[in-house]
């Protein structure tokens, strides 16, 4: 991942349930890195800009690994470049707690090196200043 023109970076680690499985298998819906990848950049928006903004779109975004319930992924986020109001962001998403249900029902591995399973990278636009003032 770039690093960020100004420090701005963002982390979230989160256990993927069994409602989070969509899928045969266990196998948990690419959307939901998505939503990860989402709730990152609101808070780089608001750190940064004081304000949740809105996710304008997305460049890019490639899957490189499945995900299933029990695994933990964590999901981060850098801001890479800033216009007037737009905020262009790198986001990537690893798994680093695997679930081994052909271990036992509750059975997971703490991953030494972490898998990764998306990268995205996306737009953010921040309102405009009297825009918050109506």
């Amino acid at each position: 991942m770039a690093r960020s023109e100004d420090g701005s970076r963002a982390i979230i680690r989160v256990r993927m349930s069994a409602t989070d499985a969509h899928y045969g298998g266990n196998l948990v819906d690419g959307a939901r890195m998505l939503a990860l990848f989402g709730d990152v950049a609101t808070e780089l928006m608001i750190r940064g800009d004081g304000d949740e903004g809105l996710f304008a779109g997305y460049e890019r975004v490639e899957f490189h690994a499945p995900v299933y319930a029990g695994d933990y992924v964590e999901a981060s986020g850098t801001i890479v470049a800033r216009g007037n109001r737009s905020r262009r962001m790198e986001f990537s998403a690893y798994k680093v707690i695997a679930a081994e249900p052909q271990r036992g029902a509750s059975a997971a591995a703490a991953l030494t090196e972490p898998l990764l399973v998306c990268t995205a990278i996306g737009t953010c636009v921040a309102p405009r200043q009297e825009e918050r003032k109506r």
